[in-house]
C-alpha cells in the first residue's frame, strides 16, 4: 500500500465507501476507484491542478481541504510517476504511478510537475520543490531555463525526464520573480533575461520545444 494511506486518509475515507460504487463517467471513460482490473491488482484515478494539488480525480469539491497533503505519500506518488504505457486509460490519465501491483492513473490540468516552493540547497544554490512534497521532491534550480510559453504565459522549467521533462512554476511562484525578468525585444515579447541574486541570465528557450511537443500530444 502507499505511504499515507492509512485510516484516516483520502483513500482510505473512499474505499470506506464499500458497496457504493464511485464511478467517473466521460466520453469513452468510465472507472471505479479501487476497481480490480486482474487478480491482485487495484487500479486508482487522480487529478493534479494548476497549482500542484494532487486529488481523486472524482472528488466533487477540488481545493485544499480535499487535496493529498502527507508528503510521504505525495513524494512516493510523484517519485514514481512515468508515462502511462500500460494499455490502459493512456488517452485520457497520460501518466503512471505504480506501487507494486497497483496502477495509480494520473491526468492534469496543464502538466504532471508543478513547482510550487524554492528552497536553499547545501551547496549554496537554490531547489526548486513540486506537487507539495516539500524537500523530498525537487530539482537543481536553472535560472536560464525558465522559459515563458507563448500561447498561455505561463512560466515553465525542468523538471525530471519520467515525468516529461519540463514543469509548470505556480502562479503564486511566477508573480514573485515578476520583476526579475527582462524584456530585450520588446514587452510583447517573452522575457529575454532573468535577474537572479544579482546575476543575469540570459533565457535559452531550450524547453519550448518539448513544451509545444506536450501541448500538441
Amino acid at each position: 500500500r502507499w505511504p499515507g494511506a492509512v485510516r484516516g486518509s483520502p483513500v482510505a475515507v473512499a474505499m470506506r465507501a464499500g458497496p457504493v460504487l464511485r464511478l467517473c463517467a466521460r466520453p469513452a471513460l468510465r472507472y471505479q476507484q479501487g476497481q480490480r482490473p486482474g487478480p491482485g491488482s487495484r487500479e486508482y484515478f487522480y487529478y493534479l491542478d494548476h497549482q500542484g494539488q494532487l486529488f481523486l480525480d472524482d472528488t466533487k469539491v477540488k481545493n485544499f481541504i480535499t487535496c493529498f497533503k502527507d508528503v510521504g505519500f505525495l513524494s512516493f506518488f510523484f517519485k514514481h510517476l512515468e508515462r502511462n504505457r500500460s494499455g490502459r486509460y493512456e488517452a485520457e490519465f497520460p501518466f503512471l504511478s505504480r506501487c507494486g501491483r497497483e496502477r495509480n492513473f494520473l491526468r492534469c490540468e496543464d502538466l504532471p510537475v508543478v513547482f510550487t516552493q524554492i528552497l536553499p540547497g547545501s551547496d549554496g544554490n537554490h531547489l526548486l520543490s513540486y506537487c507539495g512534497g516539500g524537500a523530498r521532491l525537487v530539482v537543481p534550480f536553472q535560472p536560464g531555463m525558465l522559459t515563458v510559453f507563448p500561447e498561455n504565459g505561463r512560466l515553465y522549467h525542468p523538471a525530471p525526464d519520467k515525468a516529461g521533462g519540463v514543469g509548470l512554476v505556480r502562479s503564486a511562484l511566477a508573480s514573485e520573480w515578476s520583476l526579475g525578468f527582462q524584456f530585450g525585444e520588446g514587452s510583447e515579447r517573452p522575457p529575454t533575461h532573468f535577474l537572479w541574486e544579482g546575476r543575469r541570465y540570459r533565457l535559452s528557450g531550450e524547453l519550448l520545444g518539448i513544451l509545444r511537443a506536450e501541448k500538441s500530444g
